[in-house]
């Protein structure tokens, strides 16, 4: 049988590693030393505890794995 023509083309192989486009959180900026102890600079999460930070945001706190929120008013 002859092979059919049109159809289907596979893409061409790329070459190199795939490019990541997922950001990196960053924690390092989410702690400051002092001495010998460690602070947290952003609130914990009263659900989740600690280890959970509440992400800042113009008018509200807000916790990216239970999503609980406290909003904040401007004195």
């Amino acid at each position: 049988m002859a092979a059919a023509k049109g159809g289907a083309k596979k893409p061409a192989a790329k070459s190199g590693p795939a490019k990541s486009t997922k950001k990196t959180r960053k924690l390092h900026t989410l702690y400051t030393l002092s001495g010998d102890k460690v602070q947290r600079k952003n609130r914990s999460c009263p659900k989740c505890g600690q280890g959970y930070f509440l992400g800042v945001h113009a008018n509200r706190l807000v916790c990216g794995k239970c999503a609980y929120v406290e909003y904040v008013t401007k004195k």
